[in-house]
C-alpha cells in the first residue's frame, strides 16, 4: 500500500500517518519528492484497512502498489533519487554523471596512489578499489582485507575521491562500512538476502550490482530487500549478464538503463569493465552507456595492467581513462548531462 500525503502536508501530519501506520503493527517508509511526500506500507500480509488512514489530516490518498517490488518503484517516487554525501557536493543521480574508477583490487600502497593520482586528475569523484575479492578459484589473490581499506582511507584524505568498494559477507560488511563512503554489493550477492537486509541497516548509501543471469524484476527485488530495511540510499549497476557470447567476458545490457528507469526512481551506473572484460571495449562502451542515459560508469583502471593481480585485460591504462574522460564529457553535453570535477583535462576534439 502507498499513502500519497497533500502537497502541503505538514511534518507533523506525515509523522501522525507513519506514526499511525507503526500503530497498525506495519512499517512505514516515507519517500519525500519534489511536489508530495508518499509513504511506502510493508510487512502487511494482506490489504490494509484504507478508510483508517484516508482519513488522516493531510492525506490525499491511499493507492494499492501491485507491483513485487514497491519501495523501489516509481509509484512511491516520481522524482529521481540523488544520493549526496555529506559536506560535498558529490552525488549519484540527477543531472551530474558520477563517475567510479580505479584498480580490481589494492594490490599495494604504492599502486592505488598510483591510480588514484591519475583518475583525480581527470576527473573522477569515486575511487573504487576491492579489499576483499570474491574469486573463482580459492588460489587467486583474495585481496588485502583491512589494510587495504585503511590505503583506501588514505587516498580519500589526500585526493577527496569517495569511498567504494565491495563487502562480500556480514563480517566484512562491518569494516567496509567503517571505512568507506558507499557499500558495494557484488554480482554474486545479488540475491545474498542476508547480506542485503544487513546493507539496508547500514549507515552508508549501497552499490548494488546486477547478478550474471539476473532478470530486471529480480534486479529490483534485490534493492527491495536493501529498501525495506531503511536503507533507501540505493544506486543500481549494469555489470553485464552472461549469454552465448563468446567474443566479450560477458554481455552488456544497455537496455537495462532506460527499462530501470521506467520503472524505478533509483539510479542507475554501468560497468563496461565487468561487461566487456575486454580493454578495447571499455571506452566505445562507456561512450554508449552515456549516450543512453546512465547515471554514471564505473571502469577499471590500473597503473600497470599487463602486472595486475586481478582483471588486467579489462582495465585501462591511465592514458586511455585520459581520453575516455574527454569523450564522456562531449557526449554527456549532448545528452544534457554534466560531468563534475573537470580537473586537468578540458573537453577538446576527440582524438581518432
Amino acid at each position: 500500500m502507498l499513502v500519497v500525503m497533500k502537497a502541503h502536508a505538514t511534518e507533523d501530519e506525515i509523522r501522525g500517518v507513519c506514526q499511525k501506520i507503526e500503530k497498525l503493527g506495519y512499517r512505514a517508509h516515507p519517500m519525500p519528492g519534489a511536489q508530495r511526500t508518499a509513504i511506502g506500507i510493508t510487512g502487511n500480509k494482506g490489504e490494509v484497512e484504507q478508510g483508517t488512514l484516508e482519513e488522516m489530516p493531510g492525506v490525499q490518498e491511499v493507492i494499492k502498489v501491485s507491483k513485487p517490488y514497491k519501495l523501489v518503484s516509481r509509484d512511491i517516487k516520481e522524482d529521481n533519487t540523488v544520493i549526496r554525501f555529506t559536506g560535498t557536493d558529490v552525488a549519484i543521480g540527477g543531472n551530474g554523471l558520477a563517475i567510479v574508477a580505479g584498480p580490481c583490487a589494492i594490490e599495494s600502497r604504492e599502486q592505488a596512489f598510483a591510480v588514484a593520482e591519475r583518475v583525480s586528475r581527470a576527473g573522477a569523484q569515486f575511487f573504487r578499489g576491492g579489499a576483499y575479492k570474491p574469486r573463482t578459484s580459492p588460489y587467486s589473490f583474495q585481496g588485502l582485507g583491512e589494510e587495504a581499506l585503511r590505503i583506501m582511507a588514505e587516498i580519500r584524505q589526500q585526493y577527496g575521491m569517495k569511498i567504494i568498494t565491495e563487502a562480500i559477507d556480514n563480517e566484512s560488511l562491518d569494516l567496509v562500512e567503517e571505512y568507506a563512503d558507499m557499500i558495494q554489493i557484488g554480482a554474486r550477492n545479488m540475491q545474498n538476502f542476508s547480506l542485503l537486509k544487513r546493507a539496508g541497516r547500514a549507515k552508508k548509501p549501497v552499490l548494488l550490482k546486477r547478478g550474471m543471469s539476473a532478470t530486471l524484476e529480480e534486479f529490483l527485488m534485490a534493492a527491495e530487500y536493501i529498501l525495506s530495511e531503511g536503507n533507501y540510499n540505493v544506486a543500481l549497476c549494469e555489470r553485464g549478464v552472461r549469454t552465448f557470447a563468446d567474443h566479450t567476458r560477458n554481455t552488456l545490457d544497455l537496455s537495462v538503463v532506460p527499462a530501470v528507469q521506467r520503472l524505478s526512481h533509483l539510479p542507475i551506473l554501468v560497468d563496461p569493465s565487468h561487461g566487456t572484460g575486454k580493454r578495447n571495449k571499455v571506452t566505445p562502451l562507456s561512450r554508449a552507456a552515456v549516450a543512453v542515459g546512465a547515471d554514471g560508469l564505473m571502469v577499471e583502471v590500473h597503473n600497470n595492467p599487463d602486472e595486475a593481480m586481478s582483471d588486467g585485460p579489462q582495465s585501462l591504462f591511465p592514458d586511455q581513462f585520459d581520453e575516455l574522460m574527454v569523450q564522456v564529457r562531449q557526449i554527456a553535453a549532448v545528452v544534457g548531462r554534466t560531468v563534475p570535477g573537470i580537473g586537468m583535462y578540458e573537453p577538446t576534439a576527440v582524438s581518432k
